[in-house]
């Protein structure tokens, strides 16, 4: 079903669309469509409303705050599957296209079957590398020089479908998962609103991905963030950064939990040092790991604030020599 806008003589289809979204990685999508001429956002569905800050009291999320704003119909089903009112409530919102970005649930075949265009998702790798809910922080970690923006058709199975349109994006030196996803959303906006037209008149043939080069990046946890420093020095400086904001990467000194904010690899020969064993280094102090050691830069002890390593080591006068993690 569509209706139709006029712009002088000519009348153009206008595209109903069902935004499915939740963080703040979705909403700049959801305002190019929204923005867009020839497109009209119908409804959002998001996650049910959760509690934040220090009061626990119930909050809104990113994409229902921008739907509030435009007097947009929201629905917030706690699940799909069997969710027979919420398939019955797409039907008759009757969309061209679905548009899904992070949104958090999966859609089942009931809902993929409903646009008569297919359900189109806005996924931050480029496909089939890092399917899955944590590809930036999966790209970060495993120092890709590289990653990007993959639209794609959904199909059953996750970040599986055939692609329609991908954007490379360079991996800075000091991106963090938060300033990497800022610009991978704002790429994915960009890239969207270009390609859904072209979608929807039939000018795009989906590219099926190559299955065999799959790799996965899981639901971040709490416990990934625990760092093992017989790990290679590389891959735990490039913890704080893919874990940036959350969960971070921490360990103990002391018995306390010490989070690392910032740090950076050094090459060197540790002389057989004990993996965890706090060192000096030039510059300042090192913590040996299982290939070369990581420079500390910033850090932070359980109860105090964040300070820089040669002022919080200044005032531990065993940290060196001591091993972080036990």
């Amino acid at each position: 079903m569509q209706d139709y806008i006029t712009c002088g003589k000519i009348s153009l289809m206008k595209t109903r669309i069902v935004f499915m979204g939740t963080p703040a990685f979705s909403v700049p999508s959801l305002r190019r469509l929204i923005e867009a001429p020839g497109l009209e956002v119908v409804a959002i569905l998001t996650q049910p409303d959760r509690p934040a800050g220090r009061g626990r009291e119930p909050k809104p999320s990113p994409v229902k705050r921008v739907a509030q704003k435009h007097d947009i119909i929201i629905q917030q089903p706690k699940r799909l599957r069997d969710n027979t009112e919420m398939l019955d409530i797409l039907r008759d919102l009757a969309p061209d296209v679905i548009v899904v970005a992070a949104y958090g649930l999966i859609l089942p075949t009931s809902v993929l079957a409903v646009p008569p265009h297919g359900c189109v998702n806005v996924h931050a790798s480029l496909l089939p590398r890092h399917r899955g809910a944590a590809p930036v922080a999966a790209a970060i970690l495993d120092g890709d020089e590289e990653t990007g923006v993959t639209i794609m058709l959904m199909d059953e199975e996750m970040d599986h479908g055939p692609v329609l349109a991908q954007r490379v994006t360079p991996i800075r030196p000091d991106d963090a998962r938060a300033s990497l996803t800022h610009r991978l959303a704002e790429r994915g906006a960009e890239l969207l609103v270009a390609v859904l037209p072209q979608r929807v008149a039939g000018e795009i043939e989906p590219q099926p991905q190559d299955h065999d080069a799959a790799t996965y990046a899981g639901l971040l946890k709490k416990e990934d963030g625990d760092i093992d420093w017989t790990q290679p020095a590389g891959r735990i400086a490039r913890m704080t950064r893919a874990y940036d904001p959350w969960p971070g990467a921490y360990t103990s000194f002391s018995g306390r939990l010490f989070k690392v904010l910032d740090a950076e690899a050094l090459d060197i020969d540790t002389g057989g040092e004990q993996a965890g064993t706090v060192i000096e280094a030039d510059p300042g102090f090192a913590v040996v790991a299982g290939g070369g050691a990581v420079v500390l830069k910033e850090v932070q002890l359980a109860g105090k604030r964040a300070m820089d390593i040669d002022a919080f080591a200044h005032g531990q006068r065993d940290f060196v020599g001591s091993i972080l993690g036990t």
